[in-house]
């Protein structure tokens, strides 16, 4: 087999930059080591910055993003239980953000690829990269009990933070850079009607909590817990009491409380690998950041990545010039390392760290009354949360 783009992934990011691609003529194939079933059924995110809207407009993949999405002018923070709003658009001259799980985001772009016959390779195991440094790279696989080849003019590691891509590259080539965080975030998704029609970020004396949603009759909320707590410790009981406290007495008495149709602890960190380019080989999304959730930029990156990388490739093949993707890594780790800075300040801003002492407390709720007073203050915060534009780092 050949093609001119191999990816590996078949997240949003590996997805999405294989559209843009097609729209523009260039041909890709993906690789996924997990099923179809497994890719669509994982939780993830579901806040989309504007550009990432954009895109899925820009490739034809928003129609039911449209229709069953919800578009969010602006998201409010409680600090110990008094709330208070950051009108996104009003603040950002018309920009929001969509309420659209990652889940959903995933399902439309391979049913779009399905529809144009655009190949994903799903359950290929054994995934292996070769000729990188050279001008003839491949991609090896099993499937079926066959070990299977694709020759190509380039690689796009869309593989996530444990994929092969960011670890076939000699440590010697790439720097880490990483902060690992002391709590996780437990998560309930329930069959319920969220308790607010906007997001709810909330700081309180025993930690943060998220009041989110993935659509209007599904709810999924966040409260800070340590990272190896025991699941079997938190009945449905003690997280819907642990959330009206943190959230506060407004959003409780809006809160319906319903049965966990999932429940999990995720891990929080910041990591971003330096260069995300070895010889034909360019890293996207996951496979060469992570940002704690707070910020909702994790896919956002993901998308801003494969824009860029889908813009320098498209120059490539059609003008046969290599600047842009000579300018690739230093052009996505610009906008990253500034998505970067907001989510881990947001993290400080929102959460209890297990060395606060007294006066760190007071630092943190003295920081979040001068934004509740200050135009200027909320209006970095909500240019931030809408995303940064896509014209350039």
């Amino acid at each position: 087999m050949r093609t001119q783009v191999a990816i590996v992934g078949a997240g949003p990011a590996g997805l999405l930059l294989q559209q843009l691609l097609h729209v523009a003529g260039v041909e890709s194939v993906i690789l996924e080591q997990r099923t179809r079933d497994y890719v669509e059924s994982r939780i993830r995110a579901g806040v989309l910055e504007q550009g990432t809207v954009r895109l899925l407009e820009q490739v034809g993949v928003d129609a039911r993003m449209r229709a069953e999405g919800l578009v969010h002018d602006g998201v409010s923070m409680a600090v110990d239980g008094r709330r208070f709003r950051i009108d996104l658009k009003g603040l950002t001259g018309g920009d929001s953000v969509m309420v659209y799980g990652q889940t959903e985001v995933t399902k439309d772009l391979i049913a779009a690829a399905e529809a144009r016959g655009a190949p994903v390779i799903f359950a290929a195991s054994g995934v292996a990269l070769g000729g990188v440094e050279g001008d003839r790279p491949f991609v090896t696989w099993r499937k079926d009990g066959r070990e299977e080849r694709l020759d190509c003019d380039y690689i796009a590691g869309c593989d996530g933070f444990h994929g092969i891509c960011r670890a076939s590259i000699p440590p010697a080539l790439i720097q880490g850079y990483e902060r690992v965080y002391p709590f996780g975030w437990l998560g309930i998704l329930a069959d319920v009607p969220p308790c607010h029609h906007e997001l709810i970020y909330a700081t309180h004396e025993r930690g943060f909590a998220l009041a989110s949603m993935r659509s209007a009759s599904r709810s999924r909320y966040y409260i800070q817990a340590p990272v190896d707590e025991d699941l079997a410790a938190w009945p449905d009981a003690r997280i819907w009491d642990e959330l009206a406290l943190r959230l506060g007495p407004e959003a409780a008495a809006g809160m319906a409380r319903g049965p966990s149709i999932e429940k999990s602890i995720a891990p929080l960190r910041s990591f971003v690998a330096e260069p995300m380019r070895w010889g034909r080989l360019f890293l996207a999304g996951d496979a060469a950041h992570i940002v704690p959730p707070t910020g909702a930029k994790g896919l956002n990156l993901a998308a801003s990545d494969v824009c860029f990388l889908s813009q320098a490739l498209i120059t490539r093949f059609r003008d046969g010039s290599e600047a842009g993707l000579d300018g690739y890594s230093a052009r996505a780790l610009a906008r990253v390392w500034k998505a970067e800075r907001f989510s881990w300040w947001f993290t400080g801003l929102t959460h209890r760290f297990p060395d606060m002492d007294g006066f760190s407390r007071r630092m943190q709720t003295a920081e979040l009354e001068y934004i509740r007073g200050s135009r200027a203050a909320q209006q970095a915060m909500a240019e931030n949360y809408v995303g940064l534009p896509l014209s350039g780092g």
